[in-house]
């Protein structure tokens, strides 16, 4: 524990830390108020949670995590009790401002656990900042294929922010309780996500929440699905340790999308908890605990080489140097 300490004395700028039960602070960057859970001390975990979530999803397992580590669980801007502007809420932004977020608190380099929408932010920010990135935990991730929930594609078209506040009014609320029960009498994948579901809608108590979570979602899904991916570029993850880790029976990205990443991130593995649904860490925390930490006793922190990162993108995908000439631009591709 006394190394531990000297790390945060090196390098951090939190204070102090507790060793365990995590602590929800502030810190102002860009003239925004960012919200965050902080506990334990050791090599930095970074946990970034799903959209129209926050930090508090990560309750339950954050003490047993911070055992080791220092766990780092923001609310990202528009999230929480983060401030919610009328801002960028792309991937490309969140990566930022996680970056940023941690430069504030002095810690160069961690290891980053995402998931849904915070899994394609941790994939973005060691796309981004490779040398700031030492492993990587997806979760039920996005940017894997455009398949997702049909409810995300429908909150994504005009007057979806309606929607949303609808779904809040007791007679609606009493309504939708009755379809998820019947769904989860008759075991679907959707009745079992559906209270975790109806528990972000929930978070969303007024006009400022649900305009923030819209703008978040039509940056990542339009009416046909996911519009960005991170399967051009996942081979850039060569010597990046990764985990990926889905439920069996997730109704909001498809298992599917977890062997198609293991597929195309090399030295990647691959985690399936059998029955979960989107939320494994919620369904299964004990075993998403002692999965994450095995991954982490069992592999090394990533070196970042400029002249490696050159090659494999010389290279691309296949390993094999592209064409020169220009792109086919009717060929149209999911992209950030």
């Amino acid at each position: 524990m006394t190394a531990s300490r000297n790390y945060l004395d090196r390098v951090g700028r939190l204070g102090p830390v507790p060793i365990r039960s995590p602590e929800l602070r502030f810190r102002v960057v860009h003239g925004y108020r960012r919200a965050f859970r902080v506990a334990g001390a050791g090599p930095p975990l970074v946990l970034v949670h799903g959209i129209g979530d926050s930090s508090a999803t990560w309750e339950k397992i954050i003490p047993s995590l911070a055992r080791d580590h220092l766990v780092i669980a923001p609310d990202l801007l528009g999230h929480g009790l983060s401030d919610k502007p009328r801002a960028d809420y792309s991937v490309a932004a969140y990566a930022n401002g996680v970056r940023d977020l941690l430069g504030v608190l002095g810690v160069p380099r961690a290891t980053l656990v995402g998931h849904s929408l915070g899994g394609g932010v941790a994939m973005q920010f060691a796309y981004q900042f490779p040398e700031r990135t030492e492993r990587l935990v997806l979760v039920g991730s996005g940017g894997g294929g455009p398949e997702v929930s049909a409810v995300l594609r429908m909150l994504a078209l005009p007057g979806g922010e309606a929607l949303l506040h609808l779904l809040r009014l007791p007679t609606a609320r009493w309504q939708t309780g009755l379809v998820v029960s019947a769904m989860r009498a008759m075991g679907t994948a959707l009745g079992q996500d559906a209270p975790d579901l109806l528990r972000v809608v929930d978070a969303l108590p007024d006009s400022v929440s649900r305009a923030a979570f819209i703008r978040s979602l039509r940056s990542v899904v339009d009416w046909r699905g996911q519009v960005i991916t991170m399967l051009d570029r996942c081979y850039l993850t060569q010597g990046m340790p990764t985990l990926l880790v889905w439920g069996s029976r997730d109704a909001v990205v498809p298992v599917a999308h977890g062997y198609r990443a293991h597929a195309a991130m090399p030295g990647s593995q691959l985690e399936i908890f059998e029955g979960a649904g989107h939320f494994p860490f919620h369904t299964d925390p004990a075993r998403f605990v002692s999965t994450v930490e095995r991954f982490l006793a069992e592999t090394q922190p990533a070196t970042w080489n400029l002249e490696q990162w050159r090659q494999l993108l010389r290279t691309g995908r296949n390993g094999v140097a592209g064409p020169t000439g220009p792109v086919d631009a009717a060929s149209e591709r999911n992209a950030t």
